[in-house]
Formats: C-alpha cells, sequence, structure tokens
C-alpha cells in the first residue's frame, strides 16, 4: 500500500479533474474541499462546500467527486458531505482560479 501522503495527493489531482459546470473552474481551486479523510477500510470522506447553499449542482458534483475518486486503488468508497462552515468566500480560490475568473 502506497505512503498516506501519496494517496491524499492522488485523491486531490483527481478532485482538480471535477470541473463546476457554471464558473469552469476546478473545485480544488475554487476552495470547495475542506478535508479528505481515508480510513483503513478504503472509505474516504470529503467534507466540501458550495459558493452558495442553493446551488443545483449538488448531485452532479457528488457523481463527479464519486467518478473521480474511485479510480484510486485504495478508495473503495467515497463519501461526500457537505458543510456550510466555514462559509465559502471568494478568498478561499487559489491563485489560479482567481486569474481564471479575472478577480484580483
Amino acid at each position: 500500500m502506497r505512503e498516506g501522503k501519496l494517496i491524499k495527493d492522488d485523491i486531490i489531482n483527481h478532485l482538480c479533474q471535477v470541473i463546476d459546470p457554471e464558473l469552469q473552474v476546478d473545485i480544488v481551486n475554487l476552495g470547495l474541499i475542506y478535508s479528505i479523510d481515508l480510513d483503513e477500510d478504503g472509505i474516504c470522506l470529503i467534507n466540501m462546500t458550495l459558493t452558495t447553499p442553493a446551488c443545483p449542482l449538488t448531485g452532479f458534483l457528488i457523481n463527479k467527486i464519486t467518478e473521480e475518486v474511485s479510480k484510486v486503488p485504495e478508495v473503495k468508497n467515497v463519501d461526500v458531505e457537505f458543510v456550510w462552515y466555514p462559509v465559502w468566500s471568494p478568498e478561499k480560490m487559489s491563485s489560479v482560479a482567481k486569474k481564471q475568473l479575472g478577480i484580483r
């Protein structure tokens, strides 16, 4: 089995493939991912938020996240949990996302 950091990096790389269809930026660079935990049974829990609680993309994002993270060999199951604290704000975006969206 690979080292924990390598597995987590692999999960993050796969999450970077999940693009918010409204903003055309991946969910990692948008700052939507708050935590990633993988237990010894291969259950990956992802705590994330959305740019707004009324976001209509919840189901779409869960499906895409599950599809991508399931590609990591050590992951047997993916659970996505939405959290609303801390509240998301544009400050949570990476410089890459801000540049893509024309934000300074």
